[in-house]
């Protein structure tokens, strides 16, 4: 990758794995978890997830979540 650690957006994601990242959905919900690994869809795999709706937090464990369904990913 000629010195640069993060040239695509899957390279960003990529090192993101192992960290606590929150993904907004299109439906309004936000899930927050550990990236544990991804696919070229954005399907993620998150464990020690959460939801988050309303204000109120619901512990989920592990999760995939479909890569249709995301507006946004990011490092928490």
């Amino acid at each position: 990758m000629m010195g640069m650690t993060e040239t695509r957006p899957l390279d960003a994601l990529d090192s993101a794995k192992g960290k606590r990242i929150i993904v907004s959905l299109k439906s309004g919900l936000e899930v927050v978890g550990v990236l544990k690994a991804f696919d070229i869809h954005l399907n993620l795999w998150l464990e020690e997830s959460e939801k988050r709706e309303d204000g109120k937090i619901t512990k989920l464990g592990a999760v995939l979540v479909r890569g249709d369904n995301i507006l946004l990913a990011s490092p928490q």
